[in-house]
């Protein structure tokens, strides 16, 4: 998986999520048209602009701060394509998440385009 286009930088923006490392997280996606995720209760949230996006990951960090909650990411396929200033990748994981003694797993498949801006690799959607 590591050969393929974009692998390194997937890992890196789950690793980001995983840490609540929101500077470097907003340094990789630029979301141009928003992103849909899971929001906290399980269900679905469509978030369509920056502004969203920054509330969204500043209240997830926060809240999974105050739980004392971990969270990683663990790829289990990766497929992708690259063609000149664009790409998109399909990513496979389990989403965990450790609140206690209490372990969850989630499947995850999300979709990711990505899009070359000055030189730098940067997701433009994520879904």
């Amino acid at each position: 998986m590591r050969e393929k286009p974009f692998f390194d930088l997937t890992v890196e923006k789950l690793n980001c999520v995983r840490d609540h490392n929101y500077d470097r997280l907003s340094e990789i996606c630029d979301d141009d048209f928003g992103i849909l995720n899971i929001n906290t209760e399980g269900g679905s949230e469509v978030i369509r602009d920056r502004e969203g996006w920054e509330n969204w990951f500043h209240s997830l960090f926060a809240r999974l701060g105050a739980m004392q909650a971990k969270t990683w990411s663990e790829i289990t396929n990766y497929e992708a394509m690259q063609r000149g200033n664009m790409g998109y990748s399909v990513v496979d994981f389990d989403q965990m998440l450790v609140i206690g003694e209490k372990k969850m797993r989630f499947a995850v498949i999300s979709t990711i385009i990505w899009k070359r801006d000055n030189g730098h690799w940067k997701e433009s959607r994520y879904h």
